[in-house]
């Protein structure tokens, strides 16, 4: 079995602390942002809104060869992604 990265907490402490360091700064800058906005009640959830999606760069981040994958799409390197087409979906694109 093949160990799978430890996933962070909600929490911006542990997210931050899970993101790679050139991705830490705009964390940090949006995060503040966010509390800065929170004062204000109306927006309290952008605090809430904007944690959710960095958990989840912070897993992808942390997936070995991720930064080859970017560099592949980038490049328009298609062969080195699986192509999967759901059963009944032949044909369809």
């Amino acid at each position: 079995m093949t160990a799978r990265p430890e996933e962070p907490s909600e929490g911006p402490a542990a997210i931050y602390d899970a993101l790679p360091r050139s991705h830490r700064e705009q964390f940090r800058t949006e995060y503040d942002q966010a509390l800065d906005a929170a004062h204000d009640l109306a927006r309290f959830k952008q605090v809430r809104t904007l944690l959710q999606p960095w958990r989840l760069r912070a897993i992808a981040y942390a997936r070995p060869g991720y930064e080859e994958a970017i560099q592949d799409a980038l490049q328009g390197r298609e062969d080195a992604f699986v192509r999967y087409t759901p059963p009944g979906w032949e044909g369809q694109v």
